[in-house]
């Protein structure tokens, strides 16, 4: 094998593995895009829920006004 054959068939190799490991970043990349889309629609979920409660629970004191000591 020339020296010419034996360094193209190193860099078909290095590509081999590169294209592997793209592939598998790309996969990864799907997986958190899933993941994140989950846990937004989650929160989204336990805000309303939390609104929901807030609201069966009376006035919000935070919509109160200062007591006249401030």
């Amino acid at each position: 094998m020339s020296h010419t054959e034996q360094r193209l068939t190193e860099l078909e190799v290095r590509l081999t593995f590169i294209d592997d490991a793209v592939q598998a970043l790309v996969a990864a990349d799907a997986e958190q895009s899933v993941r994140i889309a989950k846990l937004e629609r989650l929160i989204r979920d336990l805000r309303s829920e939390l609104e929901t409660v807030r609201l069966g629970q009376g006035p919000d004191p935070h919509s109160e006004p200062p007591p006249p000591h401030y």
